[in-house]
């Protein structure tokens, strides 16, 4: 969700995320997301936990044929693109500089018979979430968003509207600090959540939420 500015000197580490460009092969297509992080920095590169969601998707275990599905900091698209070329209808969404760049990754990776399948949309977590159907969506999909605590109220703002009583969250997270664990810690007071998936090489988890039953008055 937010963009964060590039800064020279970076850890080598890191080398990947400065390419121009960086490939993928997921849902029988060959993939190629345009990267920059010195322009929009980590809104504009593939983090390991959006290839550890598409690996998951790819797994068969949710279904996406016909299902309304919205990502949210979406970056560079990629779990999107790939859910919609699993057959979900994509609302893809990120905050407003970064749209020109992911709508250009949308259009140049799904196929023009499915372009109609997918929306790029703007969307900055707690703000104009009336655009946005309450309860609208069948699937809400996050990779690697959980990372700015000034952001957490917000986001769960964000999922408690978009979600129903049959609404599935699916979050790849990389559990760096203890605030990451401090965002499942406030998710379930409002969501069940379990980890679903662990991917070691990576070290990415995905966990599965979905809204807790109303509670009934004693």
């Amino acid at each position: 969700m937010a963009l964060v500015p590039y800064v020279e000197n970076s850890l080598p580490v890191l080398s990947k995320l400065h390419n121009s460009s960086a490939q993928f092969r997921f849902a029988n297509h060959d993939l190629r997301l345009a990267q920059d992080w010195k322009k929009l920095g980590v809104a504009a590169v593939v983090w390991d936990a959006a290839v550890v969601m598409c690996m998951y998707l790819e797994m068969g275990k949710v279904e996406l044929k016909g299902k309304g599905v919205i990502e949210l900091g979406a970056g560079t698209g990629l779990v999107g693109i790939v859910a919609a070329l699993l057959g979900a209808k994509v609302t893809i969404t990120d905050r407003e500089p970064a749209l020109d760049f992911l709508s250009a990754n949308v259009k140049s990776n799904v196929p023009p018979d499915s372009q109609g399948s997918v929306v790029v949309s703007e969307l900055t977590w707690g703000e104009g979430l009336e655009r946005y159907p309450a309860g609208g969506f069948d699937l809400v999909l996050g990779a690697d968003i959980v990372y700015l605590e000034d952001t957490f109220v917000p986001l769960l703002q964000t999922l408690e509207h978009l979600c129903s009583d049959t609404t599935v969250v699916l979050l790849a997270c990389k559990i760096r600090y203890k605030r990451d664990t401090n965002f499942l810690s406030m998710l379930k007071q409002q969501f069940i959540v379990e980890e679903i998936y662990y991917e070691k090489q990576r070290d990415i988890h995905v966990y599965k939420s979905w809204k807790l039953p109303p509670r009934e008055d004693l």
